[in-house]
């Protein structure tokens, strides 16, 4: 060990001393103490600095209002911005004259505190915070900022000290925040935190960027928007990431916020499809909030290639969730063209248990009265709806600023004659806000989206389409409707609408499992065939009891159609010539093993002859797996034993009580799948199988790439943490739709496939059908 001692050049060097030159700020707790000297140990890159109480009177003095553990926080943070200052140095350790640390701990009041609440690290935080984007890395004094955690990452040095990162964004620039800890409460540093955090900025060596050096983080509050209207609205038109490379909405902060402003119910009405409907019922049930389950259509005259105007349709019953994924079957299997349309025949036929809006600008509601239509003809194309729907004004700004419009009067006088219309014939006028984002400050996302598919490039503003407060709406629509008229669009109407409609579950709740003739007495017979090829007619003890355990669990649960039809699908496999692998906790049933769904054995390791079926199991825990065993002959005719067994136990499949669903994974060769899934289609019957779907969505690389797009088409440089944050914000966008290699949905004799979900085609190609 190359061990080396410095000593300050005077013996009154005090610790305020060093902390100044570190740019620590001062504390009289330094002065009181003085550094003797400084172990320097070379090959371990580590410092021992040994410290004495300059001044014993101070000491006792400081003794009686700090505890142990602020006098260490303090001390680490200068061993921290030792660290920072000097890269080769991983460690840095203190020693105090032990006569001194007791006065802390033996105080009779005083107790070693954990951190203060809300302190993550160090000491609270009383400093103003400032904006990220003014942060440069050469400030001379520490620096404070505040905002919502982005990323974290932790990792480990060499030295075994735990260090982390996070990104921190005020929603307007972030900054990459690098935390030390020694104590404090860094589990709380979670991604979505609010926190504040006060060090040391400066310029990282690998980017040139800023990064702050964090000696102070607490927990604040969140800075967020809240909906303190007394009567809550509800939001009827919101497209979630769902809408094909349109929305930047995550659901679950959507979901949240609504519940958490105290709206009853919110609706989802994604373009086209309504992939999004199974998470929304899960969020639904976690925030205690009503889900409208809807869709925005694309609805056209017979003539699939004419006009399509938006329409949005909403599910009241189970009849109209029904008749809502026929016609998004319909759209895209038979009338897809650009988009999925809906002829309005097909409509009318299935509009039973709907409501049916007039939608946005696209609508044909809106359209009409852009285009100056007769009062006459406008009311024969509203009566249509049972609804009418208007929008803030900035949603459809774009108007203006294209010319089609001539100002802002002509769009309130949209607005006000769809709202008289629907006086006029006796439907309801709600106002919405079109949501496509959470938060205005979220808008940067969308317009990254729209600039990725070459829109918005010449830097036309972005419609602000993000979720509206109950008092937000009402304050515009009561300038130009009174507030009276306002509060019946923006509250009394919508929330008439959402009590109209029924709670409901997108997927039918429970177990739908298909039933072959015979299955139990089947799968019985040959569980029995396959442990008399194995065993011979007389058991061991130890298999029976297993047979007779794992078929009380699959023949009461229901499941014995599921291991036939695995069963079934491996036989024709080998009959074709392709052998097929078993994959997960299927190898834990004694079952699927004897009928030739899985080649793992778990029973115990035991040694068995194919010939005479002599058999002995090896029970005292000195092999864990049969494959271990030595090789012996059978003392009864001399073959050569096999020797197996895996000691799996059961429960690892279906639970201790069988009340696990069983999973069967098989791998079939590529070259035969296509038989296999003929052949389940006509075991089960052709209108009973269909193949399962995939969601393809930006993804972390892709996301990066819109980022850079961005860049290069604005003429704008991102810091790195901010294009990081920024990328995070679309990932998870669909993107596309794709067909699972493997997977097939086996719908219940008896039942529709419309009972549970919706058809299209791959990427809504008829080609891939």
């Amino acid at each position: 060990m190359s061990l080396v001692v410095v000593k300050p050049s005077s013996e009154d060097f005090r610790l305020s001393q060093l902390a100044n030159s570190l740019e620590i700020e001062e504390d009289p707790l330094l002065e009181c103490l003085k550094v003797v000297s400084i172990g320097v140990d070379i090959d371990e890159a580590a410092w021992c600095i040994c410290l004495d109480v300059a001044s014993p009177k101070s000491w006792d003095k400081h003794c009686t209002q700090l505890s142990r553990t602020e006098v260490e926080l303090r001390l680490t943070e200068i061993g921290q911005a030792l660290r920072n200052r000097i890269p080769e140095l991983e460690t840095v350790r203190w020693e105090l004259p032990e006569e001194y640390q007791n006065k802390l701990c033996n105080q009779a009041h005083i107790r070693d505190k954990e951190p203060q609440d809300g302190v993550l690290l160090g000491r609270p935080i009383r400093t103003q915070p400032m904006p990220v984007a003014e942060i440069t890395g050469g400030e001379r004094e520490n620096v404070t900022v505040a905002g919502r955690v982005v990323e974290v990452t932790w990792r480990q040095a060499q030295s075994g000290d735990v260090y982390g990162s996070f990104i921190l964004t005020d929603n307007k620039d972030s900054i990459t925040v690098r935390v030390f800890p020694k104590k404090g409460k860094l589990d709380e540093l979670q991604e979505g935190a609010w926190v504040m955090a006060r060090g040391r900025a400066r310029l990282d060596r690998l980017d040139s960027e800023p990064v702050l050096l964090c000696s102070d983080l607490c927990l604040i509050e969140p800075q967020v928007r809240e909906d303190t209207a007394p009567e809550k609205r509800v939001e009827l038109h919101l497209h979630t990431k769902m809408s094909s490379l349109d929305s930047v909405l995550d659901l679950e902060e959507a979901v949240a916020q609504a519940s958490r402003w105290g709206h009853p119910a919110i609706a989802i009405t994604d373009h086209g499809v309504v992939q999004a409907f199974p998470e929304a019922f899960r969020l639904g049930k976690k925030y205690g909030i009503k889900i409208i389950y809807g869709m925005e259509g694309y609805l056209v005259e017979d003539d699939d290639k004419g006009q399509a105007f938006h329409i949005v349709l909403l599910a009241k019953n189970k009849q109209g969730l029904k008749n809502l994924y026929e016609l998004v079957t319909l759209s895209h299997l038979d009338h897809f063209y650009r988009t999925p349309r809906i002829p309005r025949a097909k409509l009318a036929e299935r509009r039973e248990g709907l409501f049916v809006g007039s939608a946005c600008e696209a609508g044909e509601v809106y359209q009409a009265v852009l285009q100056g239509v007769d009062d006459e003809r406008l009311k024969q194309i509203a009566d249509f709806y049972d609804y009418l729907e208007i929008q803030p004004l900035g949603n459809n700004g774009f108007l203006v600023d294209s010319g089609r419009v001539s100002g802002k009067e002509d769009l309130i006088k949209i607005n006000t004659k769809s709202y008289e219309l629907g006086k006029d014939l006796g439907k309801p006028c709600v106002a919405t806000s079109d949501v496509h984002y959470l938060n205005p400050e979220d808008e940067i996302f969308r317009t990254l989206l729209l600039s990725g598919k070459g829109m918005n490039d010449n830097g036309e503003k972005a419609a602000p389409l993000y979720l509206r407060t109950t008092d937000e709406l009402l304050q515009e629509v009561s300038a130009y409707l009174g507030e009276d008229a306002a509060r019946e669009v923006v509250v009394t109407n919508p929330r008439a609408i959402a009590s109209c409609i029924e709670e409901l579950a997108p997927i039918p709740q429970g177990s739908y499992f298909p039933h072959l003739p015979n299955a139990d007495e089947t799968l019985r017979e040959l569980t029995v065939q396959g442990a008399n090829r194995l065993f011979g007619e007389e058991w061991p003890e130890i298999v029976r009891k297993r047979i007779d355990k794992e078929l009380s669990a699959i023949i009461g649960g229901n499941f014995s159609s599921l291991y036939l039809i695995a069963i079934k699908m491996v036989e024709k496999s080998l009959e074709d010539g392709y052998l097929v692998g078993s994959r997960g906790s299927v190898g834990s049933s004694l079952v699927a093993m004897l009928t030739g769904i899985t080649e793992v054995n778990p029973l115990p390791p035991h040694y068995v002859c194919l010939n005479c079926h002599w058999n002995k199991f090896v029970l005292d825990g000195s092999y864990a797996s049969g494959f271990d065993l030595p090789a012996m002959k059978c003392p009864k005719c001399g073959t050569e034993l096999k020797r197996d067994g895996q000691d799996i136990p059961f429960e690892t499949f279906m639970g201790f009580t069988g009340e696990k669903v069983p999973d069967i994974d098989l791998n079939f060769s590529g070259e035969e799948q296509g038989k296999i899934l003929k052949f389940a289609s006509t075991l089960l019957g052709r209108d009973n199988v269909y193949r399962a779907g995939t969601i393809a969505t930006v993804a972390k690389k892709t996301a990066f790439g819109f980022v850079k797009h961005y860049e290069e088409s604005r003429g704008k440089t991102f810091r790195r943490a901010e294009a990081t944050r920024l990328a995070r914000g679309i990932e998870g966008v669909k993107r596309t739709t794709g067909q699972h290699p493997g997977g097939v949905m086996v719908i219940p004799k008896g039942m529709d496939v419309l009972d549970f979900t919706p058809l299209q085609y791959p990427a809504d190609d008829r080609s891939s059908g």
